[in-house]
């Protein structure tokens, strides 16, 4: 098998154990701009569960201190439901994006 091959597949696979230095180590040591750009596009990838993690703890910090009130019924249901929603869209991103991490994984090793 190629090594052009190996180096891409690998990019996207790092994502189970080293999800930014691959990427980033293929981009920068390869020469071939296929490799690059397949590099490039799995470590994107793996920035996105990152935004999304940061956009859920934004989410988090911001319905704690709306619903944060010494009444004990005003909000604790809408607090609840607004981090179990967003808590489910970051696992489904997650899951969806390591899904795809390893649809193209295959694709390049074809």
């Amino acid at each position: 098998m190629e090594n052009k091959k190996i180096l891409s597949a690998f990019s996207y696979l790092s994502i189970f154990f080293a999800p930014f230095i691959v990427p980033l180590v293929v981009y920068f040591v390869s020469k071939d701009n296929d490799v690059k750009s397949h590099s490039l596009r799995a470590l994107i990838s793996h920035l996105i569960p990152v935004a999304f993690g940061i956009i859920f703890f934004a989410v988090f910090i911001f319905s704690t201190l709306s619903f944060n009130t010494f009444e004990p019924d005003s909000g604790s249901s809408s607090f609840l439901i607004i981090w179990l929603v967003s808590f489910v869209i970051y696992i489904l991103v997650s899951i969806g994006i390591v899904i795809w991490n390893i649809i193209q994984a295959v694709r390049v090793i074809r």
